[in-house]
């Protein structure tokens, strides 16, 4: 009985049975051993999920390392501030807030009036200092002209003076010559009267030789005196040469001081011609005054204004602001830690927040020092209890061409942009 009840021990070849036994009908029957599936091995499995785990983070840590990126970053731009350059009564407001403006666009109109006569003032002082300048250059040259011919003519009246003299003197010389043979006449005359009266007196010469001797007496005294008039209108002769040597000379004089006569004349020519270059500056000045009269935006962008119609305006004084939205970039303030392999040219991808898109760019610069360092009150670490703090330095991001091209980014929006290493 517990044989037959107690279970039957089957050999291990037959306990691996087929999985298909023979049909009861075929002859022969073929049969596979049974093979037990076997438990999945826990090491293996840990092994392999610390091996994907450990690619994973490879990968991930690579991808982390190809870029770097803040949320410390702003739209920054150039504000374009417009004053006015002269002062004046505001006529015309040409826009509104907010605006779109083209670069030329008249924004703002002073009144020109009082300009304009300031312009026609000005071209009426350019005109009579043009006149004034042109008749001293005409006077130069006929200044010129007359100081050579007056020199010549002097020194030709000196050389006539001087011959003058000389001639006069030679007559005076004659002149002289012949009140010497005058003189010598009369005495030989008034002895032969004195010897004649003698024999007259005696009776020995007749009464009429006489005569004769006392009319040769007389004669020959008239001769001494004629003479004597020659020779003291001679003496005047040479004088009067003397004199005209003297004015001949005072002449030449005079007209030597021609040049400088006319190196004045020039000057005063040369003075006229920079009075002229200075009415034409005033009037130069004057046109560009009345031209700012209409003050222009300076570039395209958006106008904030502070100007209304009425306004008395002085020179200097902002009346509008002008947004280029088509110059803006980015400043990212980035750690000084992530700059490490961060060039310029690096592409970007920015991120704003207002509106969720993702903006192409690259890395225009970096900043020559840290944010602090421009500050008003830079921190002083040589005082109080240092602390190290990591620094941020400024990066210029510029946006690639058209992506602003809606004008959806203002300055001062707040964006996240990923640089990616090279």
């Amino acid at each position: 009985m517990t044989e037959e009840n107690s279970p039957r021990s089957v050999p291990e070849t037959e306990s691996r049975s087929t999985v298909n036994t023979p049909s009861s009908g075929s002859s022969k029957s073929t049969s596979r051993p049974y093979t037990a599936p076997k438990k999945p091995n826990r090491t293996v499995i840990l092994v392999v999920v610390i091996l994907v785990v450990l690619v994973g983070g490879f990968f991930l840590w690579r991808y982390l390392r190809t870029y770097e990126s803040t949320d410390d970053a702003q739209v920054d731009v150039h504000l374009y501030p417009v004053s006015a350059r002269v002062s004046g009564y505001v006529v015309k407001v040409n826009v509104d807030d907010n605006q779109w403006v083209q670069q030329g666009t008249v924004l703002v109109e002073i009144d020109p009036k009082d300009y304009e006569v300031v312009v026609a003032q000005a071209q009426a002082n350019l005109a009579n200092a043009e006149a004034t300048a042109q008749s001293l250059n005409i006077t130069v040259p006929i200044t010129s002209t007359n100081t050579s011919s007056q020199l010549r003519s002097t020194a030709s009246g000196i050389e006539n003076s001087q011959a003058g003299i000389i001639a006069a003197e030679r007559q005076l010389t004659a002149a002289r010559a012949q009140v010497e043979q005058a003189e010598a006449n009369d005495v030989r005359v008034q002895q032969d009267l004195q010897r004649y009266k003698l024999l007259v007196d005696k009776r020995e010469i007749a009464q009429q030789v006489y005569d004769t001797a006392v009319a040769s007496a007389r004669a020959s005294t008239a001769a001494v005196a004629a003479a004597r008039a020659n020779e003291s209108a001679a003496q005047q002769f040479v004088t009067q040469a003397q004199s005209r040597l003297v004015e001949a000379q005072a002449n030449h004089q005079s007209a030597e001081t021609g040049p400088q006569q006319v190196s004045s004349t020039r000057a005063r020519a040369r003075a006229a011609i920079a009075d002229v270059e200075e009415k034409r500056a005033l009037l130069e000045q004057a046109q560009l005054n009345l031209q700012y009269t209409k003050i222009i935006a300076p570039v395209s962008g958006e106008v904030n204004k502070s100007v209304v119609v009425g306004l008395n305006v002085q020179a200097g004084q902002q009346l509008l602001t002008v947004v280029p939205l088509d110059e803006i970039w980015i400043t990212a303030n980035f750690k000084e830690t992530q700059l490490r392999r961060m060039r310029v040219g690096d592409k970007a991808k920015i991120h704003v927040d207002a509106s969720g898109r993702s903006l192409n760019g690259h890395v225009d610069s970096i900043a020559g020092a840290t944010g602090p360092t421009f500050s008003l009150l830079p921190p002083e670490n040589a005082t109080g209890n240092y602390v190290k703090i990591v620094q941020r330095i400024p990066v210029k991001i510029i946006l690639e061409q058209g992506e602003n091209r809606d004008h959806l980014l203002r300055p001062g929006m707040n964006v996240v942009p990923d640089v990616y290493l090279q």
